[in-house]
């Protein structure tokens, strides 16, 4: 199985607009020509403002980089999804990443949004993963177990960063819905989060250790999963965010360390231990 990591644009477009977009500026082309050299295969963001479309996809091709379409939806959700999926299908993404629906929404109105939203992605034919994001409706493991139980191929982007955060945890009560969502993840985003917070500071640093091996054990189960499962490919998005994401020093709005240098190293140890992990797997 081949693994592709793939970088977030979040630390250097404009977000505009209602369902989101991106709006490109001058720093864009130079990033994305950092992000080929840094050997990403790809990249993952919102679909890019209509004036913008045309440029997106040179940019994509001029770089030789693939593309996982983000779409977020809005009210009504269900045509928010419909419409956006749709929209991304003419990118010929990978697959997309849908951060989908309410929390707030009653679960039987949840339930409808992803039988409607599943039977769109097979009309289309391109895998849709929805994220496990605060705010929407995959927002605790509890929830996401009980749908990826009523509707039949539902898919999962995780993002357990966010559990964390909601959980106020590690998520050491949640071990069997944690591991029906690993067997339902087609996708990674790549962040460590701690029983405070989706994000700590620098993972790099030793007193992040214990959340980290926490994180990688539950990608480790992804992982695993895919190959027993006979995917092609693993992907996976490193996505430490910005301010404020990212922590601050008081007064001065300064981050407390190099956002890209983090992605990069995330990056890194994941393909580390993906060498690793499938190297276990094949018996080699």
């Amino acid at each position: 199985m081949q693994l592709k990591l793939l970088k977030s644009l979040w630390e250097v477009v404009e977000f505009t607009g209602s369902p989101l977009r991106i709006r490109m500026n001058e720093q864009v082309e130079a990033y994305i020509a950092s992000v080929a050299e840094a050997g990403y295969a790809g990249i993952e963001s919102p679909l890019p403002i209509p004036e913008q479309k045309d440029l997106f996809k040179r940019l994509l091709e001029k770089y030789h980089l693939e593309y996982i379409a983000q779409v977020l939806t809005v009210e009504p959700h269900a045509t928010s999804f419909e419409a956006q999926v749709r929209e991304a299908a003419r990118f010929d993404p990978l697959f997309i990443v849908s951060q989908s629906a309410k929390d707030w929404m009653p679960y039987v109105e949840q339930k409808q949004y992803f039988e409607q939203a599943v039977a769109v992605e097979r009309e289309l034919g391109i895998s849709v993963a929805h994220e496990t994001h605060r705010g929407r409706a995959l927002f605790v493991p509890w929830n996401a177990a009980g749908l990826l139980d009523d509707v039949p191929g539902l898919k999962l982007n995780a993002d357990f960063s966010h559990w964390c955060c909601v959980c106020e945890s590690l998520l050491q009560d949640q071990t069997e819905t944690v591991a029906k969502a690993c067997s339902h993840s087609i996708h990674i985003h790549g962040r460590i989060g701690h029983a405070e917070g989706p994000q700590v500071a620098d993972p790099r640093a030793p007193e992040y250790a214990h959340e980290f091996e926490i994180h990688m054990g539950w990608w480790e189960q992804i992982c695993k999963a895919r190959m027993q499962s006979g995917a092609e490919w693993m992907t996976f998005t490193p996505e430490f965010g910005p301010p404020g994401y990212m922590p601050t020093l008081p007064f001065t709005k300064q981050p407390v360390t190099d956002v890209w240098e983090v992605n990069l190293w995330m990056a890194e140890q994941f393909r580390i231990r993906f060498e690793h992990w499938l190297a276990a797997e094949s018996g080699s």
